[in-house]
């Protein structure tokens, strides 16, 4: 055995104990919480050394060196939060003395989330990250910078000193242990070990073969059964990336023996994936951080997301029809390389999802939800034998490594939100944008969705929402919206943004695995979704759309919702169910969509 080998073998035994512990930490803080500044900086702890141990998802190879001076600073961190919890648990911000030792492992502790996002995401959020920085102490670096005539007001700060950074950032329970780790903590982590170990027992692929069942006699079925199956798929997995390597494996070669294009079948793989991250019962990472943020149970949440979900996958699952009549594509069901396992047989499989539902609709906390789910599948997958012990290693060892792959980006983007309040930066945003649309709704509206792209453009989902709730949301606060279709609003065009060109990253994912061009994939993808983008502005104008009102108006809503998407699909296609429209009919009936998704503009 070389030495390469028992390193790896090493590091796997290392993430399965790791994986062990956290998850026993877990479970033990939802039954016995304790208080923030005890639970948080573990969560951490175990979030960044499993980081470092685990193989990174692209295959490079990193620093063994690097590794472990990470590890070694990261056990630092963790003893100094062991022995001072006590004192930072009782201190009064801005009051007590802030030590030598707090500067020196608050700094610690952010150089070393600062290399682990750079690792897990790249330059993207990095980026973000450092100019964030580089704002907050610009003012105290450079006095005289609020007084230039040539910078902005909106970016006039007198700046942070180095002590008061580290205690906002580390010493509290905001900055790297603000509410987007308490968000992790206490529902991503659950909620990805549950997408793991259900998909381990067979709950992904009975999703893939329900597709394939349900839409592959129909014309079109290849694409149709891709977004059947994805959607299911995403409202588990909570990433339109990861829905893409794993549905699209399967799914895209199917669309190609159906006929469909390479970067056709890519663009609807990203697209179905994509829409997952607003599929409940789960729904995306950005939907937990919703709720932390307006402090409403999950449940509420992902019931106010039903509609726009089911109305995203209606428009999308129509275009693709009326796509397969024009170019005349056959149905898979006679496809002789497609082996589906007879479905009945697996029905059981669906227990821990409904579950899932009916626990939430209850009442119950999402994370002992996710946990009661998860034991489900544990107890079905020993009953039937699913995984041998090597394989429910391998399982706890995949959940870990997804969990701490969320909990460090979006713990990370805590600074940002710190530097943005203490900067009154979110005010001054707010009125900024208010300013620039004409204190119009509606202008405030389409200058957040270029916002939600751009931020979206390279970053994962969940840090884009964050930051555009951060930034955007209080505009449509001051301009009359309430809170819940505003944050729904910019979560929607956050999503919508993994497959918006320039920089799409579900799209570049399909593509690589279609093996077909990356721009044209992207534009087809965005094609696809221009259905999509204006359910938004329906729900934002009604909100019966998101649970909001009688069943009447519910009712109402979505009949008229229906009604405008497929009309809006029937004229960016061109395409009826018969033949083909002409211009002047399709303007026509883009304007009749208009007129149905915005009805209540005209009241």
């Amino acid at each position: 055995m070389n030495r390469a080998h028992l390193s790896g073998t090493h590091r796997e035994w290392a993430v399965g104990i790791l994986g062990v512990l956290w998850l026993a930490f877990q479970l033990y803080i939802l039954f016995s919480p304790q208080l923030p500044m005890v639970q948080r900086p573990w969560h951490l702890v175990f979030a960044v050394s499993l980081f470092v141990l685990a193989p990174r998802r692209d295959g490079q190879r990193t620093s063994p060196w690097m590794d472990g001076i990470l590890l070694l600073g990261i056990a630092s961190v963790a003893s100094y939060y062991l022995v001072s919890w006590r004192r930072l648990s009782a201190r009064m911000e801005a009051v007590d003395p802030i030590l030598t030792l707090d500067v020196v492992f608050g700094l610690l502790f952010v150089a070393i989330m600062l290399i682990c996002v750079w690792r897990a995401v790249g330059w993207s959020l990095l980026g973000v990250l450092l100019a964030c920085l580089v704002f907050g102490f610009i003012g105290r670096v450079f006095p005289g910078w609020t007084s230039l005539t040539w910078v902005p007001e909106l970016f006039k700060f007198s700046g942070f000193t180095l002590s008061d950074a580290v205690e906002s950032f580390t010493m509290t329970p905001n900055g790297l242990l603000g509410v987007t780790t308490s968000t992790s903590m206490t529902f991503v982590f659950y909620f990805v070990f549950f997408g793991a170990v259900y998909s381990a027992i067979g709950g992904g692929q009975l999703f893939i073969d329900m597709g394939l069942r349900v839409a592959g006699r129909q014309r079109g079925g290849a694409a149709k059964a891709a977004v059947l199956s994805s959607s299911l798929m995403g409202s588990i997995s909570g990433s339109a990336v990861a829905n893409v390597a794993s549905t699209g494996l399967f799914t895209i070669p199917v669309m190609r023996r159906a006929g469909y294009s390479a970067p056709m079948a890519g663009a609807v793989e990203a697209i179905a994936s994509t829409g997952g991250q607003l599929m409940p019962p789960i729904m995306g990472i950005a939907a937990f951080v919703m709720a932390e943020l307006l402090q409403q149970p999950y449940g509420t949440i992902a019931l106010a997301g039903i509609i726009p979900a089911l109305a995203f996958y209606w428009s999308l699952l129509l275009t693709i029809d009326l796509h397969a009549r024009r170019a005349n594509l056959h149905p898979v069901a006679a496809d002789p390389d497609i082996d589906t396992k007879p479905i009945r047989q697996r029905l059981h499989l669906l227990l821990p999802l409904v579950l899932l539902i009916g626990l939430l609709a209850k009442g119950l906390s999402a994370n002992l939800c996710a946990v009661l789910a998860m034991a489900t599948c544990v107890v079905m997958g020993l009953a039937q034998r699913a995984l041998s012990a090597a394989g429910w290693m391998e399982v706890l060892r995949k959940a870990a490594r997804q969990a701490a792959e969320v909990a460090i980006p979006i713990a990370a983007i805590g600074i940002l939100i710190e530097v943005a309040v203490q900067s009154s930066l979110v005010l001054k945003f707010s009125v900024h944008l208010v300013d620039l649309s004409g204190g119009t709704l509606v202008g405030a509206l389409f200058w957040i969705i270029i916002g939600c792209i751009i931020m979206g453009m390279g970053l994962p989902t969940v840090a884009a929402y964050i930051i555009g709730a951060t930034l955007f949301v209080p505009a449509l606060l001051d301009l009359g919206l309430a809170k819940l279709p505003a944050h729904f609003f910019v979560m929607y065009y956050c999503v919508l943004s993994m497959v918006t060109p320039p920089v799409a990253l579900a799209s570049y994912t399909a593509a690589g695995l279609a093996e077909a061009s990356v721009t044209k994939t992207s534009m087809l993808a965005l094609r696809l979704s221009l259905v999509a983008f204006v359910v938004p502005f329906a729900f934002v104008f009604n909100p019966a759309l998101l649970g909001q009102g009688s069943a009447a108006a519910i009712a109402l809503g979505i009949l008229l919702l229906l009604l405008g998407t497929s009309l809006w699909a029937v004229a960016l296609q061109g395409q009826g169910l018969g033949k083909p429209i002409s211009l002047p009919g399709r303007l026509i009936l883009a304007l009749v969509a208009i007129a149905l998704l915005l009805q209540p503009l005209w009241r």
